[in-house]
């Protein structure tokens, strides 16, 4: 199921990049005040959450080639799960400041 989430999630994020791409030829104002709003705290949060979906779904999709290709994938899945699980929060943890420094720095200070 979140493996399915994600994936519609990431597919919302790429129709709306594309979207906001082409305001570009159209209107360059526009291009403009859409950048700014995308340096808003609020969307610096949204985009760690577009991090975790994608992180999450390339580790699951492994998995899930993994239960589906290995002659003992179906066995191992539940570990297999726990395994991307844990992957996914060290390497999470390991993105929180990188990505999120500028919040950190807007709303906490230099």
């Amino acid at each position: 199921m979140a493996h399915r989430v994600t994936g519609v999630l990431i597919f919302f994020f790429l129709f709306v990049h594309v979207l906001d791409t082409a305001l570009v030829r159209v209107s360059p104002e526009a291009y403009d005040d859409t950048v700014a709003i995308y340096k808003t705290p609020l969307v610096n949060l949204m985009e760690y959450g577009l991090v975790a979906a994608i992180l999450f779904h390339a580790l699951n999709g492994l998995r899930v080639i993994a239960v589906d290709f290995w002659s003992k994938g179906a066995k191992y899945q539940k570990q297999m799960l726990w395994t991307v699980m844990g992957v996914w929060i060290v390497l999470m943890a390991g993105a929180f400041y990188p990505v999120l420094q500028h919040t950190l720095r807007t709303l906490f200070g230099s």
